[in-house]
C-alpha cells in the first residue's frame, strides 16, 4: 500500500553536509519525495512534534537541538513509506543502530542521530501536518516506478 511519511534530517546532519547523502539513500531506496525545504524549526512546531515527551526530563534539550540550526523537512511516499524509512534510518540509538542504515553509518549518540522518521502512518499525518499543507506536496511519477513498486 502506497504511503506518506514524514522525515527531518536534523541540525546535526546539517552541519556536518551529509544532506545530500540521506536524501540519495532515500532515492535510491526507490521511496519518493513529494515535498521538501530547508526550514528553522519554531518553538510551537517543536512543541507540537515532540508534545508526547513533554513530560520527560529531556524535553527542553530535545527542543533546543531541533531548533539550534536549520533541518531539512520532507513528505515521502512509498509502499509501506513508514515501515520502509524506520528501516533505512535505522534504530535511535547509534550504538544500536546497524551498519548500512542512515544512524548506523553517520549517527554520534542517542540525541544526536542525523535523522527522523514517523514511527506510524498516524504520527505521519500528524507531524506532516507540522510541516507541510496539501499545496506543498508535489504528485509526479517516478520513471522507474513500474519496477520499484
Amino acid at each position: 500500500m502506497i504511503e506518506r511519511t514524514f522525515s527531518m534530517i536534523k541540525p546535526d546532519a546539517v552541519l556536518r553536509g551529509i544532506v545530500g547523502e540521506i536524501i540519495s539513500r532515500i532515492e535510491k531506496k526507490g521511496l519518493k519525495i513529494v515535498g521538501m525545504r530547508m526550514i528553522r524549526v519554531s518553538e510551537e512546531q517543536a512543541s507540537r512534534l515532540y508534545s508526547v515527551h513533554r513530560e520527560k526530563p529531556f524535553y527542553g534539550e530535545l527542543v533546543s537541538f531541533i531548533r539550534s540550526a536549520p533541518v531539512v523537512v520532507m513528505a515521502i511516499e512509498g509502499e509501506s513509506a513508514v515501515s520502509v524509512m524506520r528501516k533505512l534510518i535505522g534504530s535511535t540509538d547509534a550504538k544500536e543502530a546497524s551498519p548500512g542504515t542512515v544512524r548506523g553509518d553517520f549517527s554520534c549518540s542517542k540525541s544526536m542521530n542525523v535523522i527522523h522518521a514517523s514511527d506510524s502512518v498516524e504520527n505521519a499525518q500528524k507531524e506532516l501536518a507540522i510541516f507541510f499543507s496539501d499545496a506543498d506536496i508535489q504528485a509526479y511519477e517516478r520513471l522507474d516506478a513500474k519496477w520499484v513498486v
